[in-house]
């Protein structure tokens, strides 16, 4: 079986495959070009009068790249409009310009500008012509330049993007601020494959074989019909084309056409959770020997279904969906979030057993879609947190735009995403405040889910529904026009309604940590799934002096938490078993994953819990057994109350007799130094690649000093930069954007990308009075 880095590799071997082939291909007249625009940006956190003018001077702005959130630079204020909900950082007005040339040769050419994200109430003009305006910022959205570019040597173009998020409280959580995605510049032939214009399902799956359904919609924007004929060449995993189609049509000038394709493929490799095998479609459009266009796309090919006695099926197999909500935000990095970001929050996720993410509350960036596609994440993709009611902490947010916007954006993000195999369902709404007790509710649900029917038929939508019982969709009819019922948190109230209705299809979209909510899940066939909030601290929703939520599986920096341990005991398949205390004297206080009180005087009664799937647990304290504990049938943590000992504090866990697995925690001593560790050991010049970089303080025997806050100062060597540092403290009001950092629960961390391409970068970590660490990091 490949691992997941064997997977990737392999992916992106078949990615460059299908480029070089390609490129070699194509005629220098004809065929586009995607070309990234993220580099050599001017910016302005400021607002400036006639900055959309070609002539204006931007000389004195800030030079920098995009992605790029600049609300996260800070500084922390209580006073700062965005409030609790956007986590106390600033809000305002960004510029951004972009001088760029365009080759002569291209100047029978179209060309569009795309941006993945732009927040918020984003302008867009093109020497000094206004594009057009997006409210919403988490949608994807391009604009076409064709008609307003000078072309050929010494003429320039501006290219010039207004943020504006100054109206707050415009979210209940962080949403940053700026082109905080990633921006291309795409030029293509004027008969060309529209964006987002190949749609590609598979049907009839099964182990034997699987149809692939392809519709394709290309534009003649040129003056004159043209024959063509639409080339689709399907690739299996391993990057080798397996089978190819040819359409011959005639398309009028000005006219768009669909042209519909089928592909029947024999033992098909299927996707799921375990083994996610992508497949990619090359789709050229070609007339006489010149290739006008080519696109490719990766697909999966699976059966998802959700069933009303017995919840999720991929595949033929009965599965429950164990999921998180995620919010669009990376920590340290705020909402301008490398790649690498999520693929290690992602690892961290499917270690505890996770299986399904919700994008609370918004569209999300494509790549991480990608990523859910190649790690086997199952997915539900969401559009709104409002739609005309507004909520608290965000009054001044979407809700201002929907009755205007809603249909464009969602549009834009189904179009979008419907050829990824790990989205299995859509949702359209969480906690929505409109009245869904009258017919105005009722039809704003219908337009959204009917909508989404007619973009991408193939998935089923809901909505997380807010207090049902008040809002009377359980018992108005409301609930029954939905493909499947969605509700956050009460769970007995979703139980009761199937029980009550039990041709109703139900799933939790958004739900707490406790025992008794897993139980709902794990005893109940009818229950598809849950999303637990959340998995990882996020910025905002939070009252000062903190500034970020902090019920996540896991801390901003990726840190374990009581909450994963428990998580991991109840949802991972391997043996499992952690030891975790009170921190405070006679059961009081948090629950922490070590022995080592902050006060020694004062401890000596310790409520310790083991999480654990095993069979049996044993603990010993100092070598001397506390016990035994056979497996609760109701999951329940084992408990022990423990007089403490410095020492050693050991849980041993058996299968059938044998040890599988082991936790121990051992007293930490005085702190001596600094121990480095970092996430992987090699990285590239890749704006989307960055390693995480774990200083923890220790003492002589290396154990970690849980109780050390002292301040830790970061240096990296020329080749590389430190872009944030974090504790994942929801208290700490330090900068992200510095090189040192103090250390909570005995660590802190550093982010770091390459600047070279090549060579080494070495980190280092000091503090008064400690021995100072350091890494080397290879650059490939």
């Amino acid at each position: 079986m490949l691992t997941f880095k064997s997977r990737f590799t392999l992916f992106f071997c078949a990615f460059f495959l299908i480029a070089t082939l390609l490129q070699a291909q194509k005629h220098p007249d004809s065929q586009g070009k995607t070309i990234n625009f993220d580099t050599d940006w001017r910016f302005l956190n400021d607002d400036a009068t006639n900055a959309q003018e070609f002539k204006f001077d931007d000389s004195k702005w800030r030079k920098l790249d995009v992605p790029h959130d600049w609300s996260i630079e800070g500084p922390y204020d209580q006073a700062n409009p965005t409030g609790r909900g956007g986590g106390y950082l600033p809000a305002g007005i960004g510029w951004y310009r972009k001088t760029f040339t365009v080759n002569a040769a291209d100047a029978k050419q179209k060309f569009f500008i795309e941006f993945d994200g732009i927040m918020g109430n984003s302008d867009v003009w093109i020497n000094g012509f206004h594009l057009g305006k997006r409210p919403y910022g988490y949608i994807s959205f391009s604009y076409e330049l064709t008609g307003h570019l000078k072309f050929g040597k010494g003429e320039t173009n501006i290219l010039v993007v207004k943020a504006d998020n100054s109206l707050q409280p415009a979210s209940r959580y962080y949403a940053g601020a700026g082109i905080y995605r990633h921006v291309r510049l795409v030029v293509s032939n004027p008969v060309h494959v529209d964006q987002w214009g190949v749609y590609i399902t598979a049907s009839n799956v099964s182990e034997r074989q699987a149809t692939v359904n392809l519709q394709t919609n290309v534009t003649n924007e040129s003056v004159a019909s043209n024959s063509i004929v639409l080339e689709t060449s399907i690739l299996n995993p391993a990057g080798e084309v397996i089978k190819s189609v040819e359409s011959k049509q005639s398309i009028s000038a000005g006219k768009t056409i669909t042209i519909n394709q089928t592909i029947e493929l024999v033992n098909p490799l299927r996707w799921d959770i375990n083994q996610p095998n992508l497949y990619t479609a090359v789709t050229k459009i070609k007339s006489g020997k010149n290739i006008l266009d080519a696109q490719t796309h990766t697909f999966g090919i699976r059966e998802s279904k959700f069933e009303a006695a017995t919840g999720y099926w991929l595949n033929g197999k009965n599965i429950k969906i164990k999921g998180v909500c995620l919010h669009d935000d990376g920590g340290a990095v705020g909402t301008a979030v490398p790649l690498r970001v999520w693929e290690r929050r992602l690892e961290l996720l499917k270690e505890v057993g996770v299986n399904a993410i919700r994008t609370a509350h918004n569209p999300v960036a494509p790549e991480f879609l990608d990523l859910c596609d190649r790690m086997g994440f199952l997915v539900m993709d969401e559009t709104f947190d409002t739609w005309t009611a507004a909520k608290p902490g965000g009054e001044k947010g979407y809700n201002l735009y929907f009755t205007k916007w809603w249909k464009e954006d969602t549009s834009d993000m189904v179009l979008r995403d419907r050829n990824h195999p790990s989205i299995i369902i859509y949702s359209v709404g969480n906690e929505i405040r409109d009245n869904l007790n009258d017919s105005t509710g009722f039809k704003k649900y219908k337009d959204q889910q009917d909508l989404v029917h007619q973009l991408d038929p193939s998935r089923q939508v809901t909505m997380a529904l807010f207090r049902p019982g008040a809002s009377k969709v359980y018992t108005n009819g409301f609930a029954e026009t939905m493909d499947i019922v969605g509700q956050n948190y009460r769970e007995k109230e979703l139980v009761d309604l199937h029980q009550a209705k039990p041709e109703l299809k139900v799933i939790g979209t958004e739900n707490a940590h406790d025992l008794a909510e897993w139980l709902i899940l794990r005893d109940n066939p009818f229950m598809a799934g849950q999303f637990l909030w959340t998995g990882f601290d996020y910025l905002g929703e939070a009252k000062w002096p903190e500034i970020s939520y902090k019920n996540g599986l896991f801390d901003r920096t990726g840190g374990w938490k009581q909450l994963s341990y428990q998580r991991q005991s109840w949802w991972s398949e391997k043996p499992i078993v952690h030891i975790v205390r009170k921190d405070d004297n006679g059961g009081v206080g948090n629950w922490v994953a070590n022995w080592t009180p902050v006060d020694f005087g004062t401890y000596d009664d310790a409520s310790v819990q083991v999480y654990s799937n095993c069979d049996e647990v044993e603990l010993f304290l100092n070598g001397k057994s506390l016990g035994s504990q056979p497996k609760p049938g109701n999951d329940a943590p084992r408990a022990w109350d423990v007089t403490f000992e410095k020492g050693s504090l050991k849980a041993v866990a058996k299968n059938n007799g044998k040890i599988v697995a082991t936790d121990e925690q051992i007293t930490a001593g005085d702190p001596v130094g600094i121990v480095l560790t970092v996430d992987h050991s090699k990285i590239t010049k890749d704006w989307d690649d960055v390693a995480f970089v774990t200083a923890k303080v220790v003492d002589a025997n290396g154990i970690v000093c849980p109780n050390v806050d002292k301040l830790i100062t970061f240096t990296v060597s020329e080749s590389g930069k430190i872009i944030a540092v974090d504790n994942g403290n929801v208290s700490s009001h330090e900068s992200y954007q510095g090189l040192e950092r103090h250390a909570y629960n005995g660590q802190c961390i550093a982010i770091v990308r390459a600047k070279s391409i090549t060579g080494q970068m070495t980190i280092t970590a000091n503090s008064p009075g400690l021995k100072s660490g350091s890494e080397t990091i290879e650059i490939k």
